[in-house]
């Protein structure tokens, strides 16, 4: 009797023996993928890319959301894009330490504006540099050569659709480009602008309920009046009753 208890007793403490074993090792084997985990998280925190996100350069700050030539686009690229990157510009970006240029590859007095300065007002779209900084400084410089007036003037059929689209886009940044855009504008054609001003002012009248805007749009209306005498006067106030003048 205690010979053949004593095989059994023995496989019973082997099985119990096994069980404890099985559980030490899976406690064993939770920490270790728990120290894995940690191991990884500590490495990625000191690798340089998070190095750099918790340290940014001055750069970042001179080109936001620039974009990425050799990367894969998920979307095709917009009409001013693929204008640009054709050569379809006739200047190049000059990047500086403190600040961007634009280099001609002739006088800007010597280029045709037709379409010119219409293809750089629908860049003012773009969300993207370098077309963001060369759509604006390209439209601002164009329009302040010599003869920037008769050329512009007829132009200006075309021109009004395309800031509009800029001044009704969701992005802030975009609608302050259409905005300052306009602005120079109306400073060269001058009166001529008030025979397309009521298409532009809804979408200024929109954003003038947002506090953050009220400042820049109301000077904004102001320069208009200025530059568009008592004609725009009367065209502000139809649509903006509450827009006080500053020169009647």
């Amino acid at each position: 009797m205690r010979k053949s208890g004593c095989p059994g007793g023995v496989q019973l403490r082997n099985r119990v023996t096994g069980k404890c074993d099985q559980s030490m090792s899976s406690s064993t084997q939770g920490k270790q993928r728990i120290a894995g985990h940690l191991s990884k998280s500590l490495s990625s925190a000191d690798s340089p890319e998070s190095t750099k996100k918790l340290h940014p350069r001055p750069s970042d700050k001179l080109n936001p959301k620039t974009i990425n030539p050799f990367g894969e686009q998920s979307r095709a690229p917009s009409a001013f894009a693929a204008i640009y990157s054709k050569g379809g510009i006739p200047c190049r970006l000059v990047h500086g330490s403190v600040r961007h240029r634009l280099q001609w590859d002739c006088p800007p007095e010597n280029l045709p504006f037709d379409p010119l300065l219409i293809t750089l007002a629908e860049g003012l779209r773009e969300t993207k540099h370098p077309y963001t900084f060369v759509s604006k400084e390209g439209f601002r410089e164009l329009l302040l050569v010599r003869d920037a007036s008769e050329k512009a003037v007829p132009l200006l059929p075309k021109l009004v659709p395309v800031l509009k689209a800029a001044l009704v886009h969701l992005d802030d940044e975009v609608f302050e480009r259409g905005l300052s855009a306009l602005v120079q504008l109306s400073g060269v054609v001058g009166p001529y602008l008030n025979d397309h001003l009521k298409h532009l002012l809804t979408s200024l009248s929109k954003r003038l309920m947002d506090k953050k805007f009220k400042e820049p749009i109301t000077s904004a209306l102001q320069k208009l009046e200025q530059h568009g005498g008592n004609g725009s006067l009367i065209i502000i106030k139809s649509k903006i009753p509450t827009y006080c003048s500053i020169c009647y």
